[in-house]
């Protein structure tokens, strides 16, 4: 019974929150099961329990405002409670406040909770608060001025950014291919306190890589010890793709020498950006070599490694030693590609050699590839090559099979 008027209490004292001067809330709390919820006879039970009940604790406060169904309301409530004497925000309930707005995208009012939360100054925020606020302006909102906007005015709340919420808006401004500004909020780093680590500076090689501005991305490997980090394997292999990319494969391998020679370990990723590279300028024999030295150093190939030289062997007309690799992969539990088993394929059949067409052929449906119709075409013509008999009725025997492969499903 005491339990149950203390919940009768509560809900008169929130009647009492929004029938006040300002104007009424539309809360829609679900009926069935708010605390807040009672019978239309209870409402003038206890209307004296207000007096003794003039206290919202903060959990209370959370729970009201999980409770609202409509964003909307939210900063309506926000409002009408900063007006009672218990009135005591703390950075969980403008978290949730916060949340709450962006879960109905109005960003617009969480422009005014920051604008109020600054004017009242009677609490202090984490940095944990502003990533939060941060990342909704940036990842949901779009509004990646207000992102910027809200890092630099940190400090007039009291509260200095973290290098992790830096380097976030920094990554976002990379993602945006807003490239200008990004050297902006970098030279900013000193008025916000910010020590530059080597992930911050990974950001800007990423930047000016992706800007094309590959001599300014080699620079900054001068910036390192400068700001007391070193470049790490990220560093190295964000640079080298992006030489790569350019075509400027020669200084991508200076670059890795120099990598090498700083003690710093490539990773898969490394060695598959130059065997990429190095299978882009036709230099297959290099590729494998580096496969070679890939294992020697510990660092096991992938499937992207064994489909850039598969496809450098391809490309090259060496279909023997592309079988060979092909049957590597399998052997390792890699899948090939479908083009590269085209291109195989297609390939042996060129040089008549009908047992490798057969193995290859099998893998390839065990994969679950179907051979098309153009395909099969060419198979059928190379196995039934050698037999003269079959020489002049290879086009009837074809058409046949496509029907038969038809009615099948497989063409």
């Amino acid at each position: 019974m005491i339990r149950s008027s203390l919940r009768l209490s509560q809900l008169f004292l929130l009647n009492s929150i929004f029938s006040s001067s300002s104007p009424s809330i539309p809360l829609h709390l679900p009926s069935s099961s708010s605390s807040f919820s009672t019978s239309p006879k209870q409402p003038s039970v206890f209307p004296h329990k207000l007096s003794h009940r003039d206290w919202l604790s903060p959990n209370e406060v959370i729970n009201i405002i999980q409770q609202i169904q409509h964003p909307s309301s939210v900063l309506a409530f926000l409002h009408q409670w900063s007006n009672r004497k218990d009135y005591k925000p703390n950075k969980e309930i403008y978290t949730l406040v916060v949340s709450r707005l962006a879960e109905g995208r109005l960003f617009d009012d969480i422009e005014k909770v920051m604008l109020r939360i600054k004017a009242e100054r009677n609490f202090r925020l984490s940095d944990e608060f502003f990533y939060h606020v941060i990342k909704i302006y940036g990842n949901v909102a779009g509004r990646l001025n207000k992102a910027i906007d809200t890092l630099f005015d940190m400090p007039n709340y009291n509260c200095w950014p973290s290098v992790k919420t830096f380097n976030f808006v920094l990554n976002l401004l990379v993602s945006a291919k807003m490239f200008d500004v990004v050297h902006e909020v970098y030279m900013g780093a000193p008025k916000l306190g910010i020590e530059i680590d080597a992930c911050c500076l990974n950001i800007l090689v990423k930047g000016l890589c992706q800007s094309g501005n590959l001599d300014a991305a080699l620079k900054v490997l001068d910036e390192f010890p400068q700001q007391r980090c070193r470049p790490n394997v990220r560093t190295f292999s964000t640079l080298l793709h992006g030489l790569c990319e350019n075509g400027e494969l020669g200084r991508a391998l200076e670059l890795f020498c120099k990598m090498e020679n700083e003690g710093v370990c490539p990773d898969t990723i490394t060695f598959n950006i130059l065997i990429s590279g190095l299978r882009k300028k036709k230099r297959i024999e290099e590729a494998i070599e580096l496969l070679g030295r890939m294992k020697l150093k510990g660092c096991y190939p992938n499937a992207g490694t064994y489909q850039e030289v598969l496809y450098g062997l391809l490309d090259t007309g060496k279909f023997i030693e592309a079988r060979d690799c092909m049957h590597r992969m399998i052997s390792e539990g890699m899948d090939p590609s479908f083009v590269s088993y085209k291109k195989l394929l297609s390939g042996l059949c060129k040089k008549k050699l009908t047992e490798d067409v057969d193995w290859v052929l099998k893998q390839m449906v065990m994969q679950g590839f179907v051979p098309k119709v153009g395909m099969w075409k060419v198979i059928l013509r190379c196995m039934l090559s050698g037999n003269e008999e079959c020489i002049d009725i290879t086009d009837e025997v074809f058409e046949k099979f496509v029907l038969l492969a038809k009615e099948d499903g497989a063409a």
